[in-house]
């Protein structure tokens, strides 16, 4: 998403949302989360389209069955994506709400955002009417931080996504970013199934039972191959992880289906 799709004013503001009606759309879902199991390492994942584009809503909604299945998340999942863009609001009540469900020593939260991005408002929402605001870096490092939640694997499918690395980065947090600070991501036309990233990382790599930083390089590999011949600018993914996300890691991962699934819808890179 270029710089100039956001005015001035909207920049670095995380706003509310926009009637009582949409407030309340994904309320069922959060309430429905279970609670944790005490002697276990339970992931809770929560999957947001922030954009009213569909390809985002199609990738939010695959993504949330893709990582459920792979970190045992059934029951602890909640897709907010139905067709239109959640709104910072949701995503924050969603956060809020696996804080309280959740061991903060033990449970891990998976977060995967897919939405347009800018080089300093961050992540966009945006509705069919246009731009309504944005959750910069800061705003989702408080969102995060002050439900509790230091065990955490954040997935960002946005241009620019990158910038969030330094507010998200800790010894107990993995940031997996679709590019870097400075770059553009590709494949968020209205009419796909997936983005580029979203395509390689989660419908391709993280399908595989392999470990977490295989499926970044592999995923890495994919989108470049097909940025290369599609003579697109390199996105440049980021990865971090911390010191001591290992150990939760490594607890999920144990208990990773043994044999992987079979990506689905059309594939925007490959397709080229």
């Amino acid at each position: 998403m270029k710089g100039s799709l956001l005015g001035a004013a909207l920049l670095g503001v995380l706003t509310g949302p926009a009637s009582a009606q949409e407030a309340g759309r994904f309320d069922a879902a959060i309430a429905a989360l279970q609670p944790q199991r005490p002697g276990v390492v339970d992931a809770y994942v929560v999957t947001v389209a922030l954009d009213a584009d569909p390809v985002f809503a199609r990738e939010a909604g695959e993504a949330a069955r893709v990582l459920a299945r792979r970190y045992g998340a059934a029951g602890r999942t909640v897709a907010l994506a139905d067709g239109g863009a959640a709104s910072p609001d949701d995503l924050g009540r969603a956060v809020a709400r696996v804080g309280v469900l959740a061991d903060h020593d033990e449970d891990v939260l998976v977060l995967f955002a897919t939405t347009h991005g800018h080089p300093q408002a961050g992540l966009v929402w945006r509705e069919a009417g246009g731009v309504r605001g944005a959750v910069p870096p800061a705003a989702l490092a408080g969102m995060l931080g002050g439900a509790g939640l230091s065990n955490r694997l954040v997935i960002l499918s946005a241009c620019y996504a990158g910038v969030f690395v330094p507010a998200l980065r800790g010894e107990r947090s993995v940031v997996v970013t679709a590019a870097s600070a400075e770059r553009s991501s590709f494949g968020c036309e209205a009419e796909n199934d997936w983005t580029f990233f979203g395509d390689a990382l989660v419908n391709r790599a993280l399908r595989k039972p392999q470990p977490l930083s295989d499926a970044v390089a592999e995923a890495r590999g994919l989108i470049g191959a097909w940025e290369g011949r599609a003579k697109l600018a390199p996105s440049q993914p980021q990865f971090s992880m911390g010191s001591r996300a290992g150990r939760w890691l490594r607890s999920l991962e144990a208990r990773m289906p043994k044999e992987g699934s079979a990506p689905v819808g059309r594939s925007p890179g490959a397709s080229r």
